[in-house]
């Protein structure tokens, strides 16, 4: 492991000073809450097609933040100018903007109560810092991607990508909390397009978006296997173009983790964030099914499924050491044997229902930037698997008539993440327990619980992935966070195939 050290770019900025006077100014003006939190949030991002580079850019987002709890109601200002005038200037916005909350604030809000941690600081699992690695180089590994991708017969165009975020964070508050952190996660990928002879059809990398370094595109242990995705993508698209149309009815699915995280992130993630079950989020992004009067009685999925809010896996894309009310991140449970028994909760939530997490926070408050203030955010949601379960072959070899699906494609699910729909990048048919061959035009559906009731089976250990996004969208104004699913490949029973073109036509 390389070393991982706070960026001294970072540490040599004044974020101490600029805390204690914002902090300080605060509990004068009689905040009974008050923190403070200073971000610097690097975005590099590269992309090539057809054997050139097509864009490279360098973004850079700096500043910090001052909330305040004053007369039980929220006030939040933000600023970039890195003076203590400054500071103490935003600190006195936020509450100002309190005091006028206040005056429409029907129930005071009240934080849980959370363990102090003095001057800690918490560096995330990479080896290679991508912003230390040249462009050059970078954009070479693209356009080779795309220049061996063309090789293939079927293949008429191809892109790469990679995004890149280096993300550094001080946090403080009146408690006495000072946290220091850094985090590097980012995203690769490529896709190949093609046309047949009635259709035109792409076919993308299934590599996840990662909390590692450069390292993820080395070649080493802990790379994805570009090299054999990249040799195989071109005939799988040609199998795909040449691909029947899938005859609707009722299959069998094994679905592989690059497709079912998504499901998870949209079925599950999204359903047990308290906020959106309480209808906080009812004007932009929906409410949940998974309301507070079910929990512990809603048999969410069969007695296999096991699912865990995580903001502690190694690589995950949402893990962080604290969050971003100085709460220490954890694990838990949110379904326990297919029974519902836990949401994703920040610290006033906490406060809120003293019967959810013994009255705590779960570690799950984040602000994507120093100019908005912090929400309730997804935790790694994960489907653990079996731990002595099946492999993904010996799963397929349980199906007489099904579908084996793997990568995601498009999704669509209603407000209270209960109906829903999903395609995927490739659906192999099953056959006496065998592949046969790609069909086209497919995607399932379902409602969530009766979906995850069908689930009879999860793969063993060596079948999971941590799969997962960039681009989770939340909250007014908009908020985008990076979050990670990890699954094992699993079996689901008589779920409904729609033929998507047939589909399109009513």
């Amino acid at each position: 492991m390389g070393a991982r050290v706070l960026d001294p770019t970072f540490t040599s900025l004044p974020y101490r000073s600029l805390g204690e006077a914002a902090l300080a100014r605060a509990a004068e003006l009689g905040a009974s809450h008050a923190d403070f939190r200073f971000e610097r949030v690097r975005y590099q991002e590269l992309t090539a097609r057809d054997g050139a580079l097509q864009g490279a850019g360098d973004t850079e987002d700096l500043g910090f933040a001052v909330r305040v709890l004053h007369a039980g109601a929220w006030g939040f200002a933000s600023g970039v100018v890195l003076t203590a005038e400054e500071a103490v200037r935003v600190a006195e916005t936020a509450v100002a903007v309190a005091r006028v909350a206040a005056e429409m604030t029907t129930t005071p809000v009240e934080l849980a109560a959370e363990p102090t941690y003095d001057d800690v600081e918490w560096v995330s699992a990479y080896e290679i810092d991508p912003f230390e690695v040249s462009v050059a180089e970078k954009a070479a590994v693209l356009i080779d991607w795309t220049n061996r991708l063309r090789t293939g017969a079927a293949v008429d165009h191809a892109s790469a990508y990679l995004l890149q975020v280096h993300e550094n964070k001080y946090y403080a508050d009146l408690s006495g909390t000072r946290t220091t952190q850094q985090r590097v996660r980012l995203q690769p990928g490529f896709e190949a397009m093609g046309s047949g002879a009635d259709t035109f059809d792409s076919m993308a990398s299934i590599a996840p978006p990662v909390g590692r370094g450069w390292e993820y595109l080395t070649g080493g242990p802990q790379s994805w296997d570009w090299d054999g995705e990249i040799e195989q993508v071109p005939d799988l698209l040609a199998e795909k173009l040449a691909a029947p149309s899938v005859e609707a009815g009722t299959y069998d699915l094994v679905i592989h983790p690059s497709n079912l995280w998504l499901t998870i992130h949209e079925s599950i993630g999204h359903a047990t964030e308290l906020d959106r079950a309480l209808g906080y989020e009812a004007n932009y992004a929906g409410t949940s099914f998974a309301t507070l009067d079910q929990l512990n009685t809603l048999q969410y999925g069969s007695p296999v499924m096991n699912v865990t809010g995580d903001r502690t896996v190694e690589h995950g894309l949402s893990t962080v050491g604290y969050d971003d009310e100085g709460v220490a991140t954890q694990s838990w449970d949110i379904v326990r044997d297919g029974l519902f028994t836990g949401y994703q909760l920040d610290r006033s939530m906490g406060a809120m229902h003293p019967e959810l997490n013994a009255g705590r926070s779960n570690g799950c408050a984040y602000a994507d930037s120093s100019g908005h203030i912090p929400i309730q955010r997804m935790a790694n949601v994960s489907l653990q698997p079996a731990p002595d379960g099946p492999s993904t072959e010996e799963l397929i070899g349980r199906v007489e008539r099904g579908l084996y699906v793997v990568g995601d494609k498009s999704w669509s699910i209603d407000m209270q993440r209960f109906n829903f729909q999903f395609t995927g990048q490739r659906f192999y048919t099953i056959t006496d327990g065998e592949l046969t061959g790609q069909v086209r035009d497919a995607a399932y559906q379902a409602t969530t619980t009766d979906f995850w009731r069908s689930m009879e089976a999860v793969g063993g250990p060596d079948t999971w992935v941590l799969g997962g996004a960039f681009n989770c969208g939340k909250a007014q104004p908009g908020q985008v966070a990076a979050v990670s699913h990890g699954c094992p490949t699993s079996l689901f029973r008589d779920v409904r195939i729609l033929n998507t073109v047939a589909e399109g036509g009513n």
